[in-house]
């Protein structure tokens, strides 16, 4: 039988001397109590530091085990298996190692026996004298012992694992030493449980991190790879969201007679689930043959979704405009949309600041035969317009104060040289004002300033 790590052999690494003072260590009756303790106290600081589960078996085999002086170890679990079944995890007479949670298959399976009347028993034990039957399932593993403690591990109210010390003597331990050793041993085992959980919940943290990223990989490769090229507007455009995935979504169209539509979605929620709904809005853009009527495209959005996708309550904000090179015009259409903000002369001092807050319709998702309305603003050379999600505007500092419509009006009045300036700007005073408190919602900034 070749699998299997320690606690090898509990007496092996230490003299008769050695293990008296361990024995006398472990017996409240005896030694002394500040040696015992100082002990004790260097075991968990140690202990408390590990955080594989087979490094822990190892030192606490080297610190507890020896302490009980016997002859040999065998550790056996039902976890998962079929009644009546049992794996051996660990035994004194193993040579190599198996991780048992990592590499079960590798580990025997037996049924009955011995070790099976002790661990389905699922109360501690102790065999003063017993002999071996050569016809056990378990014989190699027990075999020229004469007396036993077993210890259930418990877990949920059932005894999932058991230790078994073993001696080659009748009467190898005192059993009124059976109760500490069934408390420490438990309290040893959910220790090491919790790192066996917390190794399984990083990997599948690991895991669904791999998957986010692919998912955000994937949705920004849904936005526009470059900026519009128009001869009257100057973009600049920022995102970022709050997780791997998120739902803000933009989107330009280039329109017939040199027009430009542009699309600013902000699904509800976050994630993934926010991400896919953004993923579906980008699709159902798409399929428009013509997208010159911002109240059509919000209409059209509006009744697929509410058909096919939004079963589970998820709705999304958006706004749409057009933009006419040829005479400035900016007809727009939201559904509940946080209203874009108008800087008249971007680059000149104290202008106003406008809210474009005169087409608010539902949004998206909620009702599939909403209406949308529309209404439009002529942009004049220097004029800017500040598209954004409320990921800006909510943003938090360590006070939980939110950022607000009033302080990116302030920073919007100000004069700003460029679109990218002006983003800019923006971009810094959120920064300033949340003290890099973590962004809880997904950033989307778009700036369109008209050309002077």
């Amino acid at each position: 039988m070749n699998p299997q790590s320690g606690p090898l052999s509990t007496t092996g690494a230490f003299g008769g001397e050695r293990k008296a003072e361990l024995e006398a260590m472990f017996d409240p009756a005896s030694g002394d109590w500040q040696e015992r303790l100082s002990y004790i106290v260097e075991t968990m600081r140690e202990m408390s530091s590990i955080n594989d589960p087979q490094k822990m078996v190892r030192y606490y085999a080297s610190r507890i085990s020896p302490s009980l002086a016997s002859d040999g170890l065998v550790a056996v679990s039902r976890r998962g298996m079929p009644p009546g079944k049992y794996r051996v995890t660990r035994s004194s007479r193993f040579k190599g190692e198996v991780d048992p949670w990592a590499n079960p298959e590798k580990l025997p399976v037996l049924s009955g026996g011995v070790l099976g009347m002790l661990l389905y028993g699922d109360q501690p034990m102790v065999l003063t004298d017993f002999a071996p039957d050569p016809s056990d399932p378990a014989y190699e593993f027990i075999s020229g012992m004469r007396s036993l403690v077993a210890i259930p591990q418990y877990d949920g109210g059932i005894g999932q694992n058991m230790v078994i010390h073993m001696w080659a003597k009748p009467e190898g331990i005192d059993p009124r030493r059976l109760p500490e050793m069934v408390w420490l041993s438990n309290l040893f085992g959910r220790a090491t449980s919790n790192l066996v959980l917390s190794r399984k919940l990083a990997t599948a943290y690991q895991s669904l991190d791999r998957e986010l990223k692919a998912v955000g990989d994937i949705q920004r490769s849904l936005l526009p790879l470059d900026l519009p090229s128009t001869e009257k507007l100057e973009w600049a455009t920022h995102y970022a969201t709050s997780a791997s995935a998120g739902g803000d979504y933009y989107d330009f169209f280039e329109l017939p007679g040199g027009r430009l539509g542009m699309l600013l979605a902000d699904v509800s929620g976050h994630g993934t689930p926010a991400a896919v709904v953004m993923a579906v809005l980008h699709a159902l853009a798409h399929q428009l043959s013509d997208s010159s009527e911002p109240r059509a495209v919000l209409s059209h959005l509006n009744r697929e979704l509410c058909r096919r996708y939004t079963a589970n309550g998820m709705f999304a904000t958006a706004f749409y405009s057009v933009y006419e090179p040829d005479t400035g015009k900016l007809t727009f259409s939201s559904a509940g949309h946080n209203p874009p903000r108008l800087r008249v002369g971007f680059a000149g001092e104290g202008g106003p600041v406008l809210s474009l807050d005169q087409a608010q319709n539902l949004p998206l998702g909620v009702m599939d035969d909403a209406e949308f309305t529309e209404a439009s603003v002529t942009l004049e050379p220097g004029d800017a317009v500040v598209y954004y999600t409320d990921g800006i505007t909510e943003a938090f500092n360590p006070k939980r104060e939110q950022f607000g419509v009033d302080r990116l009006d302030e920073v919007i009045q100000r004069p700003h040289t460029s679109a990218a300036a002006f983003m800019g700007a923006i971009l810094r005073e959120v920064a300033e004002f949340t003290e890099g408190f973590p962004a809880a919602d997904d950033q989307t900034l778009l700036i369109a300033a008209a050309r002077q």
